[in-house]
């Protein structure tokens, strides 16, 4: 299957450099190219592209604009491409929150010697995204595949080669006794806008510290943090160096550094360090949850939310196998289902449910 790929972007140089990486790869075809918002809008209508490379500042039509246009007349994936400046972090949150599945870096990025690295995470994101379940339902098992099929307005079908997934855990909820002292969620692609959806319904009476993994630039995780907080009940803060841990407060990993759980003196604190160095991702979730495995001697609520590749699936198994509780989302819901799935294959999951479903299961397992 052949991706058509729309690049959207002021710069003729960027253009031309996205274009140049994507069609490096066989099944990539950039199928046109928009200088602003208004012309990527005509472009979609004539050549309706399974995603979208979006820039954000440009003149006539900035990105954000024409993004929540994309959302409402032709919701298809689009994949941002920011700066890493503290302005182009917001820029980029705001972006997620609208809709927007991920982002890549552009400027430094493209110019620096990490240029294999960039075209091969830009190519992979883009073949995630383009079939990303958000935007591509799998009909039922039973349904029968209409004769004709007609695509809905402004969507391209896409044909999704897929192989069998394992049958969900049969437990519809959570256990609720003992409940846990402890709740730790790990997430990717997609995270930020699954974030803004659960944390805010959680109340300021949360009983416990919550922990979380966010696969972010360092320079975002701080705004994250404080758009977070904005919008919640709990208290959301960048997690810092030898904090005690305190309920009803959620400590968002730094970006570029691992986020692992300590204890001293009987209470629990964050530790950050840049240990191990091989790890794929930094902060990584497999990383947070094997220390908690290790060293918290409580009970453990821990979930895994949407988000590529598999970070997470060995530790929360490893929490498993200590009687920690685990929640996975659901394929349906997610931006990408990577890391949930890799999770579930393990058997190491107690339930799996769609993002708007999840805060009821935590509502319901802390009795709040």
């Amino acid at each position: 299957m052949t991706i058509r790929i729309l690049v959207v972007d002021d710069s003729p140089f960027m253009r031309k450099s996205l274009q140049k990486m994507l069609e490096e790869a066989p099944d990539l075809r950039v199928v046109a190219t928009a200088r602003d918002g208004v012309d990527a809008l005509e472009k979609i209508e004539e050549h309706n592209p399974d995603i979208v490379t979006l820039d954000i500042e440009m003149p006539r039509m900035d990105g954000l604009t024409c993004l929540k246009k994309i959302m409402a007349d032709h919701p298809m994936p689009v994949l941002m491409v920011s700066s890493l400046t503290q302005e182009g972090a917001q820029a980029t949150l705001d972006a997620l929150s609208l809709g927007a599945l991920d982002f890549i870096p552009k400027e430094s990025g493209f110019a620096s010697m990490s240029i294999l690295q960039i075209q091969q995470d830009l190519q992979e994101k883009v073949r995630r995204l383009a079939t990303s379940p958000r935007f591509h339902k799998a009909p039922p098992a039973s349904a029968k595949p209409p004769q004709t099929p007609a695509a809905p307005t402004g969507v391209r079908p896409v044909a999704l080669p897929r192989t069998p997934a394992p049958p969900p855990p049969s437990d519809s909820r959570l256990a609720s006794s003992p409940q846990a002292e402890l709740l730790v969620i790990g997430t990717s692609t997609g995270g930020p806008k699954a974030l803004q959806d659960i944390l805010p319904t959680l109340p300021a009476s949360l009983p416990v510290p919550c922990l979380i993994v966010q696969h972010m630039p360092s320079t975002f995780t701080r705004p994250f943090a404080d758009r977070l907080n904005g919008l919640c009940q709990v208290h959301v803060k960048e997690a810092e160096q030898d904090e005690p841990l305190k309920a009803g407060t959620v400590y968002i990993a730094p970006g570029g550094i691992h986020m692992t759980y300590g204890a001293r003196g009987g209470r629990g604190h964050i530790e950050l360090s840049p240990e191990p160095v091989s790890s794929l991702h930094r902060p990584s979730v497999d990383v947070l949850f094997l220390s908690v495995s290790e060293l918290f001697r409580g009970q453990v609520l821990a979930g895994i939310l949407t988000g590529m590749g598999s970070d997470g699936a060995k530790g929360m198994e490893q929490l498993k196998q200590k009687g920690a509780y685990t929640l996975a989302e659901a394929e349906e819901s997610c931006a990408v289902y990577g890391m949930p799935r890799a999770a579930v294959e393990r058997g190491c999951v107690d339930v799996v449910a769609p993002l708007a479903d999840i805060p009821g299961h935590l509502r319901r397992h802390f009795g709040i």
